[in-house]
């Protein structure tokens, strides 16, 4: 397996964010290519939930669910069998699928090329388990292009240590507007791309995100990375975590982040 590090690490703050992605939120683009009986893989899965959403649009398809951490892995099988959707969640590499050539239908991957350092070697690995008549599907946040309101110099702050540690793991941190050329790169010929957005406005998921972002800077393995490479503070990320709680408290509070995805087939 190639030395990755991954940015966000898996603390509960991380982990709290992941467990609220579905089908509905974060693979809507891919819905209109699924049908009963499709053969899937999940790549990067988590803890599972949208690996659990997809394998019932296509069940009574195979579904393999994929992702570098064991522990993770354990969590995502569990909350499967307590389900009782019949996933296959293995420990793999992105790079190096123990897997047969043009194995599956749809290959899907949610939020992790960004954090490759070879997104392109990546993408031939996952063109190469696809059938002939197969489609990939990747979505990636852009965090160049994320917004808010009200404007605090922290959060901005916040946004450019972010981008400078992911670089500095070898990740792309604004992967989404990226997707079509990599694939394109990898050897796909048709590719679609489009564009989504998570958006936080009303004070329930206002308070949800700044939250989130605040125990991750307080508590994740990003300060800790920002920190040990030279780029930050614990002051500093206690100041910015501090930012987020008070952005969320507003009446105006309002953050957005965009995506690009693609659908590509070879």
């Amino acid at each position: 397996m190639t030395n990755e590090i991954y940015t966000h690490g898996h603390h509960e703050s991380v982990l709290r964010s992941h467990t609220w992605r579905t089908v509905e939120n974060s693979a809507a683009y891919l819905v209109p290519e699924l049908r009963p009986g499709l053969d899937l893989l999940d790549v990067g899965c988590g803890p599972g939930t949208i690996t659990i959403d997809l394998a019932r649009l296509v069940a009574p398809g195979r579904v393999i669910g994929i992702d570098r951490s064991a522990e993770i892995v354990d969590v995502a099988s569990a909350s499967a069998s307590e389900q009782g959707v019949p996933i296959d969640f293995r420990v793999g590499d992105v790079y190096a699928l123990q897997l047969p050539d043009a194995s599956f239908d749809v290959v899907h991957a949610h939020q992790l090329l960004q954090h490759l350092k070879d997104p392109v070697g990546a993408l031939a690995e996952l063109r190469r388990v696809l059938r002939p008549d197969g489609v990939l599907a990747a979505r990636d946040g852009d965090y160049a292009c994320f917004s808010w309101a009200p404007s605090d110099p922290l959060l901005v702050r916040w946004l450019e240590v972010y981008r400078a540690v992911a670089r500095r793991n070898g990740g792309e941190p604004d992967a989404g507007r990226f997707l079509k050329g990599w694939a394109l790169d990898a050897g796909f010929r048709d590719v679609r791309a489009t564009s989504s957005t998570w958006t936080y406005a009303d004070p329930e998921s206002c308070a949800w995100w700044g939250s989130l972002w605040a125990d991750r800077c307080e508590l994740s393995s990003l300060g800790d990375q920002a920190i040990a490479y030279g780029l930050s503070t614990r002051d500093e990320f206690s100041a910015i975590a501090a930012a987020f709680r008070t952005w969320a408290a507003k009446p105006d509070a309002y953050f957005m982040v965009p995506h690009g995805e693609i659908l590509a087939r070879a």
